[in-house]
């Protein structure tokens, strides 16, 4: 498996993670619970785009993992 197909599934994985804690923001009724995970939600959202980031760099300096 190459760094860049490893990268791609890391960054999908954390997108599931985030998603996860969004649904459970959603159907949180306590208020410090929903808001602990509303900004662990912001947290990942940082991580996910310096993933992104990571993958652009990766395919411009190898191309032919482009869209894998």
């Amino acid at each position: 498996m190459t760094v860049s197909s490893q990268v791609k599934q890391t960054l999908a994985s954390v997108k599931g993670a985030r998603s996860t804690l969004q649904s459970f923001a959603i159907i949180e009724e306590n208020q410090e619970a929903h808001a602990i995970f509303s900004r662990n939600i912001d947290r990942l959202d940082q991580v996910i785009a310096d993933f992104e980031r990571r993958v652009q760099e990766l395919e411009f300096a190898e191309p032919q993992y482009k869209g894998f």
